[in-house]
């Protein structure tokens, strides 16, 4: 009776070890289903959440949503320093434009600054704000660019998204 006395205390714990621990793998974390607050990709009802979005859009190449940035009626327009003058092109030409950024680039990396200027109203509204873009081509080709954008802002009522209507690239080479 004693032998089995020690042999129940000595399995029970043991068994009882082995049953817990074959439950647990340290190299398998669980799943983590809970859903962040700060959600990647913002439903753009804010004038930050559209700028979210559009940073989202170059860090990750993603047409689709920089599309969703922009307006049907959009217009961009930079000064061209080898011509002298203003040079502007819509919505169509611009997808093309950013979608060869997007398919030529290794890396982008895009850091919004302050807002500088703002005005407007629930609907309309102009922005003017810093930016940081590095583009990667390869290791050796990377471009560094420190400007402003001055945007126009829209919506047709206070629960749609805000879109870029126009944007003036104010970039020095």
């Amino acid at each position: 009776m004693k032998a089995v006395r020690v042999i129940l205390f000595f399995a029970i714990p043991a068994i009882l070890s082995i049953l817990l621990l074959s439950c647990f793998n340290p190299f398998s974390p669980s799943i983590d289903n809970s859903i962040p607050d700060d959600n990647i990709i913002s439903d753009q009802k804010t004038i930050e959440g559209l700028f979210q979005n559009f940073k989202y859009a170059y860090t990750f190449k993603d047409t689709s949503i920089y599309g969703q940035t922009l307006s049907q009626d959009f217009v961009f327009t930079y000064f061209d320093y080898d011509l002298g003058l203003d040079v502007s092109w819509d919505r169509a030409t611009d997808m093309r434009t950013t979608e060869g950024l997007f398919t030529n680039s290794q890396d982008l990396r895009l850091i919004w600054n302050n807002i500088v200027f703002q005005e407007g109203d629930s609907l309309n509204a102009d922005v003017k704000r810093g930016f940081n873009l590095t583009i990667t081509f390869n290791p050796n080709d990377v471009l560094n660019f420190y400007g402003f954008v001055d945007m126009n802002l829209t919506r047709a009522t206070i629960d749609d998204k805000w879109k870029i209507r126009l944007w003036k690239d104010l970039t020095n080479p």
